[in-house]
């Protein structure tokens, strides 16, 4: 039986998850894609548009967050054989003027963005160590470099990831695991399409290219991080944001 090539993408069933979840699916790949809760949208659907691909498709119910969490990793790795890479991606966002940002949205974001992540880095990685292979990427964001009003709390969260990153790099590199982030900026998710017309052409001015970017585009960046092509590269960010940040 041919060994797969297992990818677990948090956060994977919408958005920019969805899209590299399908890009990564490909005949020889098995694709594992987490969500929060039971109805969250696009879970069928994600599913089917993997296994269209030529890929195993799998879903499971679970917070990045949760203590669980390296449990269910090591459950992904035990029923594949293996886990080769790690995307991730779940986040959330709790905006509001830092001087009226709670205690409560301040912790939330940070433990579910930057501590989500640590969680499901340090279970993968002590997977992939004894592999002695693996690819780890984690979705950061422009404003994790150049800041935005509303946001303190997603931005160190995202900034956060980048020191993560540069650390896990340094620590697993020895055992041919690398551990990268790509910064999105503005991209066409739910999120930017609820804006108004306004708010959208005054974006539009910050970005060099003339238009918002695609979850595609990101999930370019994020499949050739999680490749073998990529393997000189480690604790870098790709910026994927049409020149909005240089």
């Amino acid at each position: 039986m041919e060994q797969l090539r297992v990818i677990l993408v948090t956060g994977g069933v919408r958005g920019i998850g969805q899209a590299i979840a399908l890009r990564l699916a490909e005949p020889g790949t098995a694709v594992v894609v987490t969500h929060s809760r039971p109805d969250s949208p696009g879970i069928e659907e994600t599913l089917e548009a993997i296994k269209s691909r030529g890929a195993v498709a799998a879903a499971d119910c679970w917070a990045a967050e949760d203590p669980a969490a390296a449990e269910k990793i090591e459950a992904i790795a035990a029923r594949f054989g293996r886990l080769d890479v790690l995307i991730n991606n779940a986040g959330l966002t709790r905006d509001s003027l830092a001087v009226r940002l709670t205690d409560e949205n301040w912790h939330k974001v940070l433990e579910t963005n930057l501590f989500g992540a640590f969680n499901c880095s340090r279970a993968a990685a002590r997977i992939m160590m004894k592999a002695k292979y693996g690819r780890i990427v984690s979705i950061s964001s422009v404003v994790a470099f150049c800041g935005n009003p509303g946001q303190a709390n997603y931005s160190a969260s995202k900034a956060g990831l980048v020191g993560m990153s540069k650390c896990l790099a340094l620590e697993l590199a020895g055992r041919n695991i690398t551990v990268n982030t790509v910064a999105p900026g503005f991209i066409e998710t739910d999120m930017t399409r609820a804006l108004s017309d306004k708010v959208r052409a005054a974006l539009l001015t910050r970005i060099p290219v003339g238009y918002i970017g695609r979850p595609e585009d990101v999930a370019e960046a994020v499949a050739f991080l999680a490749s073998d092509s990529s393997g000189y590269i480690t604790g870098q960010t790709i910026h994927v944001n049409g020149g909005m940040y240089l």
